[in-house]
């Protein structure tokens, strides 16, 4: 399994740079690193001084890069998708359908990426993945993908087993299954054989994003109010996809008390610009981005004694929160995100009774 790392800020160039700093820091140490940019336009290329191409190709010693490109991922994607409707359809309608003959929708490049990570993952082949996206917004969206598929799979499938559709055509679904499509289906599996091959993929890379020892995220910010009000808002933001956040790099700037207590318990560390092509000086001023982050507060603490739940969303407050709940779950949206916690036992099912935030945290009372 990889470290997977990104960078977070609201200038992309930035990031870029952070990215790249980091990618050479850790391949002189010896890691087998990759370097992934998402950024459809030639700046990674460029800046790196080479020509990336949609598979990985080795750049330095230690060191690959390669460039997402969505058409390519998509037709990789159909081909798997051709694969299961197969499995599980005896005559598959998506046969003579090509990937190459589809478009790429709105938001399906972050879907792409993040399974292209997981795949290059999967290979073993690297000891690190550095990922550099568009902007944060869309890195945060892009690792929030699990969950939020999660749960449309667990809330559409429920509706659906629960409905009189179901309920009227249950005594017909095993012999029209079994006769049709070649499987044998019942109303009790019917919604959930499909999808336990999906569940159990999203489920392994929500437990991989909430694990700092193989998902963690830096912020990358200037020393400007407006650049540190985005900072941590995109702070918050992973924290709702429970993305541990492992410290702050501050551009061109002093880590000054002022800026430190803004982020703090975060570590921030000051970096300097790049001359031309010297990266020494950044890739010098980066601290080991190996260890595990462990200033980070924890996204969720679950008190069952005292039942409250503390949510850890810096760069929010109370207006900019909303708390719902549904059955064992309870939903918090905040900013552009939305995250579903769940309860455990002692706690399910019983009502909210209030919330409040302190010092950062938005506490739930049971």
């Amino acid at each position: 399994m990889s470290l997977i790392l990104t960078f977070l800020g609201n200038n992309s160039g930035n990031c870029t740079e952070m990215a790249i700093a980091a990618a050479k820091q850790l391949s002189s140490l010896g890691s087998r690193v990759l370097l992934v940019g998402q950024d459809p336009s030639p700046t990674l290329g460029m800046i790196l001084g080479v020509s990336l191409e949609d598979t990985p190709t080795e750049i330095a010693p230690n060191l690959s890069a390669v460039q997402l490109i969505s058409t390519v991922l998509l037709e990789q994607s159909w081909e798997e998708v051709k694969a299961l409707e197969a499995k599980y359809l005896r005559s598959p309608l998506l046969k003579n359908v090509y990937g190459q003959e589809l478009g790429v929708l709105p938001g399906m490049d972050s879907a792409l990426a993040l399974n292209a990570i997981r795949q290059y993952d999967q290979s073993a082949k690297y000891d690190v993945i550095i990922y550099d996206g568009i902007d944060g917004m869309n890195t945060v969206r892009m690792l929030g993908i699990p969950e939020v598929l999660s749960w449309y799979i667990r809330r559409f499938r429920n509706l659906f087993l629960d409905s009189d559709l179901v309920k009227a055509i249950s005594p017909f679904i095993q012999p029209v299954t079994s006769a049709i499509l070649n499987v044998t289906w019942t109303a009790d599996n019917i919604a959930s054989e499909p999808t336990n091959e999906a569940n159990e993929m999203l489920d392994r890379g929500k437990a991989a994003i909430g694990d700092p020892t193989r998902v963690a995220a830096y912020l990358v910010t200037e020393d400007s109010p407006e650049a540190i009000v985005r900072s941590k808002y995109l702070w918050g933001s992973a924290q709702q996809v429970n993305l541990t956040v492992g410290g702050v790099f501050l551009k061109n700037g002093n880590a000054t008390d002022k800026i430190s207590e803004e982020f703090a318990p975060l570590t921030v560390t000051s970096i300097p610009s790049r001359l031309d092509n010297d990266w020494q000086p950044l890739i010098d001023a980066l601290p080991n981005l190996k260890q595990t982050p462990t200033e980070t507060p924890k996204s969720i603490t679950i008190d069952t004694r005292e039942q409250k739940v503390h949510v850890f969303l810096p760069g929010f407050d109370k207006k900019d929160v909303k708390l719902t709940q549904y059955g064992p779950e309870i939903t918090i949206e905040a900013g552009n995100q939305r995250r579903n916690i769940d309860l455990p036992p002692s706690l399910s099912g019983k009502p909210v009774k209030g919330a409040k935030f302190q010092n950062g945290y938005l506490i739930i009372s049971f």
